[in-house]
C-alpha cells in the first residue's frame, strides 16, 4: 500500500441520516421559523410530510421524547445529535394529535416507529406541518451533505455527515 492509498483509505466515511417521514425534502433555509431556517440549532433539512409517522433516521438512543410528542432528539451511534421537530409551533398543541411510541433512554434501530401524528388535524388547526431534521452538533462534523429537492420515503438518505 502506497502513501496515497493510506491517505485515501483513512478518509472519513460518510454517516447517513435517513428520512424519518415520507415527503418532499427541502433545504432547511426554506423553513419560516428562524430557529430552524437560520440554522440556529444546527444544519439539516426539512420535509413537507405526506405520512403521519416518524421513524428513527438511524440507529441511536432517544435523548428526549418531548412530553407533548411534537419532537424527539436522538444521539446516533456516530455521536450526531439529531432533532426531529414535527411542524412549527406545534408545542402549543400540548400533545394533541401526537402519540409517542418511545421514551427517554430507549435504544432504537433505523426505521423503528418513534411517534405518530395526525397531519391533517394539525394543518386544520392552522399549523405548518413542515418537519425540520437538525444536526444540533453540526460543528463536530467537517462536512454535512444535504440531499434536498426530492421526494423520499421513510428510510431514504437525506443527510450525509463526515467527521
Amino acid at each position: 500500500m502506497g502513501i496515497f492509498d493510506k491517505l485515501f483509505s483513512s478518509k472519513s466515511k460518510e454517516f447517513t441520516v435517513c428520512a424519518p417521514v415520507a415527503g418532499k425534502v427541502v433545504p432547511i433555509r426554506e423553513v419560516s421559523d428562524p430557529t430552524f431556517g437560520q440554522e440556529i440549532l444546527g444544519k439539516g433539512v426539512a420535509i413537507h410530510p405526506w405520512g403521519n409517522r416518524i421513524v428513527a433516521p438511524c440507529d441511536g438512543t432517544v435523548e428526549m421524547m418531548f412530553d407533548t410528542g411534537h419532537a424527539v432528539s436522538l444521539t446516533a451511534e456516530n455521536g450526531a445529535e439529531v432533532l426531529i421537530h414535527v411542524g412549527l409551533e406545534t408545542v402549543t398543541l400540548g400533545g394533541k394529535h401526537f402519540t409517542p411510541h418511545v421514551k427517554n433512554g430507549d435504544r432504537v434501530q433505523k426505521g423503528q416507529l418513534l411517534l405518530e401524528f395526525d397531519r391533517q388535524a394539525i394543518a386544520q388547526e392552522g399549523f405548518d406541518t413542515i418537519t425540520p431534521i437538525v444536526i444540533c452538533n453540526s460543528d463536530q462534523f467537517s462536512d454535512i451533505h444535504v440531499y434536498a429537492d426530492k421526494s423520499v420515503q421513510e428510510g431514504e438518505p437525506v443527510l450525509g455527515l463526515v467527521k
